[in-house]
């Protein structure tokens, strides 16, 4: 972010704000951060928790490979889909500003309050309830670690992320740089060791490589989700667009190289797992990545566990980082309290915001664990991101002539759609849940808050009093967008 000094003119508005400093976005964030951001939060805790789980749902090893490839394709096509939207509306939020200005304030407040509330927190919950899990595990070999460790753990990196985050913005970028390096190096080594196993014969696996394979409409729908959990994280860039240098450029080539480039990766990985583990024993393993390293690299087999907490940590940063920009944004637009719209004088970064969302991460910690956090997480985001693709449909059709420096075939987006349509009811048909119905009901809790604070702007009188007082505290002042 930067600071921005307005001058006089002709044609100046007569807004009392104008001719004082504002504080705006910076464009900070290169091609090579973009790729770091989608690539490095994508890669975190999936790759090294969700094999045995898709496994386990689908069946046989060649049909889980399969889900991979198919969760990788799913994710191209909807980053592709969302980049042409972030060359439409170029504007940072992801779903949010995008349902705001293509279907209203209605929706996108709902979008915004789940997302802020439960969605982003979360997601960075799930993530650092992971990271905590492979960095506590050495301290307690040969038993399972204690929970208190591990949320404890947990919260120490959201603590630490929120210092990061809050200090600068390129500092974030760096750390999620290093991290993303970090984690490449790790998954190579996995995918080295598992072609030499294949090229010592052990191919075991791949024998009958169908056999058991379950073809449930619900029990590929939560395949899906497991599956797709390891790719969150390919519309990330969208949540930060007015942070890009060239965004009509570097929104859909970050998009083009970090997907497919994560794809292998996890196919290759997933390759290297059934090497080196029968189906049975990856279906045991409670970390598939460290069951592998203990086979594989023997007495070296503690670099896994480094390399899988180095990996959570830099997801965690980037889930993070955007995660907070939701709540920026939203907050920025009216619908969420107003200092979540500020920023931070001197570092220039949206830290009431970043607080915010540490702090309801911290709840989600205390409260949940990493599988049901997963399930609620899935099905949430992929309804808006159902919502989000029907909106590109819409200016597709109804308005093509908008100006736009990338454009997706039309089949891509409705693909998307079919698949978010399923990924919602699948589960729900098959299987029906009491906590889907729970999610629902929060959803729709939104109305109760929207009309009263939202479309009638019946603010509590004592609510402007505390927000100058944390501004002061918090010494953050009101943004404005760098959109025209």
């Amino acid at each position: 972010m930067r600071r921005r000094q307005t001058t006089d003119s002709p044609h100046s508005s007569t807004d009392p704000s104008e001719g004082r400093e504002k504080l705006r976005l910076k464009q900070e964030v290169g091609l090579i951060s973009g790729v770091s951001l989608i690539a490095g939060t994508m890669i975190g805790s999936g790759i090294f928790m969700s094999p045995e789980w898709v496994l386990h749902h689908m069946g046989s090893p060649a049909s889980s490979l399969l889900m991979w490839a198919a969760c990788g394709l799913l994710a191209m096509f909807g980053a592709l889909s969302y980049a042409e939207l972030g060359t439409v509306i170029k504007e940072s939020g992801g779903e949010y500003i995008y349902i705001l200005r293509i279907f209203g304030s209605f929706p996108a407040f709902l979008f915004a309050y789940t997302s802020v509330i439960l969605v982003r927190p979360a997601g960075l919950a799930a993530v650092c309830l992971s990271f905590a899990e492979y960095a506590v595990a050495p301290f307690y070999p040969g038993c399972s670690s204690p929970q208190v460790a591990i949320k404890c753990t947990a919260a120490a990196c959201i603590l630490v992320l929120t210092i990061i985050n809050c200090l600068n913005v390129r500092l974030a970028m760096s750390v999620m740089n290093v991290f993303t390096a970090a984690k490449l190096l790790a998954l190579l080594v996995i995918v080295v060791g598992g072609l030499v196993l294949l090229a010592k014969g052990q191919t075991q696996s791949f024998q009958n490589a169908f056999q058991g394979t379950n073809a449930g409409i619900g029990t590929i729908g939560v395949a899906f989700y497991q599956g797709l959990w390891s790719y969150d994280g390919w519309n990330n860039l969208n949540y930060v667009t007015e942070e890009l240098k060239n965004p009509e450029v570097t929104l859909p080539r970050a998009v083009m190289i970090a997907i497919p480039l994560v794809t292998c990766l996890y196919l290759l990985v997933n390759i290297s797992y059934f090497a080196a583990m029968a189906p049975s024993e990856l279906l045991t393993s409670g970390a598939v990545a460290v069951t592998w390293g203990n086979k594989v690299l023997a007495n070296w087999a503690w670099l896994i566990s480094l390399s899988v907490a180095l990996s959570t940590f830099g997801s965690s940063n980037g889930t993070f980082f955007s995660g907070g920009r939701v709540c920026y944004i939203a907050a920025r637009e009216g619908h969420m309290p107003d200092i979540l719209s500020m920023a931070h004088v001197r570092c220039l970064t949206p830290s009431p915001a970043l607080l915010f969302t540490s702090a309801m991460s911290l709840i989600m910690i205390i409260s949940g664990n990493f599988t049901s956090i997963v399930t609620y997480f899935s099905f949430i985001a992929w309804l808006f991101y159902g919502m989000t693709i029907s909106g590109l449909l819409y200016l597709k059709i109804k308005k093509p002539d908008l100006p736009r420096s990338y454009k997706v075939p039309i089949v891509i987006p409705i693909i998307v759609l079919m698949a978010a349509v399923y990924l919602v009811l699948a589960p729900i048909i098959d299987q029906p849940q009491i906590e889907i119905l729970y999610i629902v009901l929060f959803v729709c809790s939104g109305v109760v808050l929207y009309f009263p604070l939202v479309r009638f702007k019946c603010h509590p009188s004592f609510l402007q009093r505390v927000t100058l007082h944390l501004q002061l505290f918090l010494e953050v002042a009101p943004t404005s967008s760098d959109v025209n």
